[in-house]
């Protein structure tokens, strides 16, 4: 009777990741539609058949599966990702920077105006930033009405007149579509782009008609400049080595983690990391938001993406934004330079 018990588990086991190798082969075998569908069809033909032989005893069925799923992972986990590809204009290019004297030089820079979620005046430039001026960071948490899902971005601020969002995103080839699926199969690489608020927040509020808000952090002066260093040498790091992104482990919130913990910001696990939509419940629940006010004060003055549609692409945008939100009452700044524009001179 154990016996009869444990060989059904395994069975059932073997089947569930038999499952996982059919949607494996629709997101990663390469070749068209078609192909794909036939691949899927016949690999789940053969999983139903191996698993009514298995529920009846058959051992060598199991083993039969054992084999074919060994395969199907040295394929999976061997294929690597790459930097040379037809990529989506909008990741195009990665972010590095490099920093000198205080000073640093982010490049490729993106500062597109939008027309449609497709379609863009391309602006790529490099930008210096004064990092005795960085006194603010900021958190971006963009939803679109799905549920426990949003993208999230980091700001900083150099004394409230420039600046620079750092994005983890996807890495899209032209004309392909995000999967968050496909996000679980090595189907996408990794991308760091540092970009213009004008072109990161009013692509997701005016563009894309999504929910935006804007939460100041909490954070000593010299953990704002750990963190953006971490975010430029992570950069730095992904355009020497690609990476696939991940769903789960490797996302816009597992990587801002990973790179607080490596600043030595003690931050204990939660679901909320995963339910990325409720972030702003976990940055509340560990003190990094601005104080003062309550999570339900936050969350409704912090809601921005009214404001950015009507003043997209103004050339005082990021200060337009910030009017009301918890921690900006006192903004008062001149806006940032048009593309191609130099950066105003640092102050002595």
């Amino acid at each position: 009777m154990t016996q009869a018990i444990a060989g059904f588990l395994v069975s059932v086991v073997l089947a569930v990741v038999m499952l996982w190798g059919a949607a494996a082969l629709w997101f990663r075998l390469p070749g068209s539609r078609r192909r794909r569908r036939l691949a899927v069809t016949c690999w789940t033909a053969l999983a139903l058949a191996l698993l009514a032989l298995g529920l009846r005893g058959q051992w060598l069925a199991n083993l039969v599966q054992l084999l074919l799923l060994m395969a199907l992972f040295n394929w999976c986990f061997r294929l690597q990702p790459a930097h040379d590809r037809p990529w989506s204009d909008d990741v195009a290019y990665l972010a590095t920077g490099e920093v000198r004297d205080n000073r640093l030089t982010l490049h490729h820079v993106r500062d597109f105006d939008w027309r449609t979620r497709d379609d863009a005046a391309i602006c790529w430039e490099a930008r210096s930033y004064d990092l005795e001026r960085l006194d603010s960071v900021d958190m971006i948490v963009s939803s679109w009405g799905r549920p426990g899902v949003a993208h999230v971005m980091v700001s900083f601020g150099f004394e409230g007149e420039t600046f620079v969002v750092f994005s983890v995103e996807v890495r899209r080839l032209r004309g392909e579509r995000f999967s968050e699926i496909g996000g679980f199969f090595r189907q996408y690489e990794l991308a760091i782009v540092a970009a213009d608020e004008r072109d990161a927040i009013g692509l997701r509020a005016k563009v894309r008609g999504e929910r935006v808000s804007l939460f100041r952090l909490r954070m000593p002066q010299g953990a704002m400049r750990s963190l953006l260093l971490a975010y430029v040498e992570e950069a730095n790091a992904l355009a020497r080595a690609p990476r696939f992104y991940n769903t789960v482990t490797a996302n816009c919130t597992t990587l801002i983690f990973a790179m607080a913990r490596g600043i030595g910001a003690r931050l204990p696990l939660d679901y909320r990391l995963l339910v990325t939509d409720r972030l702003p419940g976990y940055a509340f629940k560990v003190g990094g938001l601005w104080p003062g006010h309550t999570l339900p004060e936050l969350e409704e003055r912090g809601r921005i993406d009214p404001r950015a549609r009507q003043v997209h692409r103004a050339p005082d945008f990021s200060q337009r934004i910030r009017q009301g939100v918890p921690g900006w009452e006192s903004l008062a700044g001149q806006g940032e330079p048009e593309c191609g524009a130099q950066q105003r001179a640092p102050r002595a």
